[in-house]
């Protein structure tokens, strides 16, 4: 690309170094799930917050907890339950019978990182405790406004198994997710280094700090920088625009599809594919960085119809499909 600087590209290249030093520290915790931890960075680096889906024991929390120790950031965890309430989120008002004041008693909100364990555990009023928060990046304690870390980064996780004790997240709050992450099983080779590595009575999850907040938001000022050509938010938007008017893609999806994702998803699209970018250590964004991580930042934010729900067609196969079907730059 002739507009972009040989100083750029070097900033990106030092970044997109660092952020390798920070995947392979994770590494050291997190057998294979390759494509995980990637999109944990590029929500870290592109502002973003991540949804993690997938069967008990896959490391979901885990990954989480070795990004809150290969970075210098603040981490804090929340187990989502049926009992939470709000306040035990953002915090509250403590009073003192003493001197008949109240002091602010922040919650667990307050950190760089925070782990939402389970969060579809929790009923919709505490779930919706997150909504200012992760669009602001500020809570409300009583009538006083707080501004939160940065960076600010929410990354939850849920099982798509359990019906019994779940709240289904509300769309409004899906939305907020920059990704929705399906996390699968490991391969043999891999579940054999998970064996020689946890089955023991004590094993080793000490990790070194390779990033610190600044430099953080110093990357995500970097990704701002990434080029996107033309013709790439073009088929951002074209891409996006196929999720609502599908028909004139393929006329077989049209019973499919109840709504289309929203205008958020054509700014974390491009969002994220900046943030891959600048992983892959290139100042420019192409159409294949766009259609490798489409299917994290669209499959939560298109709603099926009860049609699609009985023949078991998934939000991904539509993704897929689409991807196939509009015309690559």
């Amino acid at each position: 690309m002739s507009n972009i600087s040989p100083e750029l590209q070097a900033r990106v290249k030092a970044a997109s170094a660092h952020l390798h030093q920070v995947r392979e520290e994770m590494g050291r915790v997190i057998v294979g799930q390759r494509q995980l931890v990637d999109r944990l960075l590029v929500c870290l680096v592109g502002r973003g917050h991540a949804l993690l889906e997938g069967l008990p024991g896959l490391a979901k929390t885990m990954a989480i907890n070795s990004l809150g120790r290969a970075s210098k950031c603040t981490f804090n965890r929340i187990q989502f339950t049926p009992d939470l309430l709000p306040g035990d989120i953002t915090g509250s008002l403590i009073y003192d019978p003493v001197k008949g004041t109240y002091t602010t008693r922040q919650g667990p909100i307050f950190a760089n990182l925070l782990l939402a364990d389970e969060i579809n555990r929790a009923p919709a009023k505490v779930q919706s405790a997150l909504l200012e928060a992760m669009q602001e990046q500020q809570v409300t304690i009583g009538d006083q406004t707080y501004r939160l870390p940065t960076p600010f980064m929410v990354l939850a996780t849920q099982n798509p198994i359990e019906q019994e004790g779940t709240y289904p997240l509300p769309e409004a709050q899906m939305d907020r997710f920059m990704l929705k992450v399906v996390v699968g099983y490991p391969t043999e080779a891999e579940e054999k280094i998970i064996l020689d590595r946890m089955a023991t009575t004590r094993p080793s999850f000490s990790l070194e700090p390779k990033v610190t907040p600044e430099e953080i938001l110093e990357m995500q000022d970097l990704v701002n920088q990434v080029y996107v050509d033309d013709t790439v938010k073009n088929y951002v938007i074209k891409l996006v625009f196929a999720t609502r008017t599908v028909e004139n893609i393929d006329k077989s999806l049209k019973p499919l599809i109840r709504i289309g994702a929203s205008p958020r998803a054509t700014i974390n699209l491009t969002l994220a594919a900046r943030a891959w970018a600048l992983l892959e250590g290139r100042a420019y964004t192409t159409p294949d960085d766009i259609k490798a991580i489409a299917p994290d930042v669209l499959r939560h934010r298109i709603l099926l119809t009860y049609e699609a729900e009985a023949d078991q067609v998934t939000t991904d196969t539509i993704v897929k499909t689409l991807l196939s079907k509009v015309a690559v730059p």
